[in-house]
């Protein structure tokens, strides 16, 4: 079942606006890996897109950065959502990356390559105890040792299904599917009762639905993908039996998490991701829903849903490397990111904290409600997706899966055709 990074960029963090990063304070390559001498200097701070909505908060936490650290100065520069891609490319090129800057693992992975992202494992293990295991290894790169930035926020969302179409296919509506064998028994048989009319799910198979599915997506080296192995092509051909069965909407080939979040609003399909902010949707434009609505966890075999995460990188050629490590972890630590979580709908990434009553004790609000149910699942949660698979790669994976499911090509054929695009894509990012 996938539940896109886009999905929850635009409804939970709408204001953030993934991932972050850029631009520069003149760094050159007398950068040092030691963390341990005297936090002092004159250190950037970069972010995308953060200031317009954020400006108290970030200008108050560096206040107390440099109160505690006298002799240290943070210059925060915040840059547009727009040509970000571009922009860090040069700045990575021409040697002008800030001393700390906020990235997600997509985005740190050509910079660790470069050599320009500190190795946390080494200028900062002390602090690896501090963060939840999952988040800390979600900035590791496959065929690289050591870790490339601080976990910041995370992002995870529940699934929401209407207990009445379960019902009408006699199902148990307190009893959802978990596991994906569960989900496509559960589909087959909505399908089957309706003739038709009632699909459970909007969306086609993304990488996420391969990892939760528990296929091995690369290698151990980091060198090639291998989701065309016998479990992925077991997972897509079960998906084409749903599209056959109509247990998958005619229209998940051209799907937008928009666009299924209209038929889970219209009850054309019983379950789909979402976020408060649909929940609060639901109760005012579809009030039928909302009485019928039930949350649950993510659909996974491997018992872990997936998570989004980003991350604050020390770039390696920093001047300041003891200020710019203390920052980033400032930035990062408990007290820190709980703050930042009570201020926009993301969760902490450090230990302990998703045991806080703000993401564990009910009040009866819908917000509640979904934060708490995203929160426990976010305690053993996994980036499921690749640090190493582009936006192309994506592209490449979705429109094989369509041939298959339309029948244009087996599902074998169609894994084998993704991989093998998707390998040629990673050779060519060297």
């Amino acid at each position: 079942m996938p539940t896109s990074r886009r999905t929850f960029a635009a409804a939970a963090v709408a204001a953030l606006v993934l991932p972050l990063s850029a631009c520069g304070s003149g760094n050159d390559d007398s950068g040092s890996s030691d963390a341990s001498g005297k936090v002092e200097g004159d250190i950037t701070f970069q972010t995308w897109n953060l200031k317009a909505n954020f400006k108290p908060y970030f200008d108050g936490l560096i206040a107390d950065f440099e109160k505690k650290y006298p002799g240290t100065h943070v210059k925060w520069i915040d840059q547009p959502a727009e040509g970000y891609a571009d922009k860090i490319s040069a700045d990575a090129a021409g040697g002008t990356l800030p001393d700390v800057v906020n990235v997600s693992p997509d985005l740190v992975a050509p910079l660790a390559k470069a050599g320009l992202a500190l190795d946390l494992d080494k200028a900062a293990a002390k602090y690896k105890k501090e963060y939840l295991a999952g988040a800390w290894a979600s900035h590791q790169i496959p065929g690289m040792t050591g870790t490339y930035a601080f976990p910041w926020y995370l992002n995870t969302g529940p699934l929401f299904y209407n207990k009445s179409l379960f019902k009408q296919a006699g199902l148990d509506a307190g009893s959802p599917p978990r596991t994906y064998d569960e989900l496509f028994a559960d589909a087959l048989q909505m399908a089957k009762k309706s003739d038709g009319k009632d699909a459970t799910l909007a969306n086609v198979p993304t990488i996420e639905d391969f990892g939760r599915y528990g296929v091995a997506l690369m290698n151990k080296e980091g060198t090639a993908f291998t989701f065309n192995d016998s479990k992925g092509v077991q997972l897509l051909t079960k998906y084409k039996e749903l599209y056959d069965a109509k247990a998958l909407d005619p229209q998940a080939l051209t799907a937008t998490p928009e666009s299924s979040g209209k038929k889970f609003l219209t009850e054309a399909v019983a379950m789909n991701p979402g976020s408060a902010l649909d929940l609060g949707n639901f109760k005012k434009q579809a009030p039928n829903l909302y009485k019928n609505i039930g949350i649950t966890d993510q659909i996974t075999s491997t018992g872990h849903v997936n998570m989004y995460v980003m991350g604050v990188m020390v770039n390696s050629k920093t001047r300041h490397t003891p200020a710019s490590v203390a920052f980033a972890h400032y930035v990062t630590d408990a007290e820190h990111q709980m703050s930042f979580a009570k201020k926009v709908a993301i969760f902490p990434s450090t230990a302990g904290s998703l045991d806080d009553p703000y993401f564990t004790k009910q009040d009866g609000t819908d917000e509640t409600r979904v934060r708490i149910a995203a929160a426990k699942s976010l305690k053993t949660a996994v980036n499921y997706t690749p640090v190493l698979f582009s936006e192309q790669m994506k592209t490449a994976l979705r429109n094989e899966v369509a041939k298959a499911l339309q029948g244009k090509e087996s599902p074998r054929s169609a894994l084998d055709n993704a991989v093998k695009q998707c390998n040629t894509l990673l050779a060519q990012q060297g």
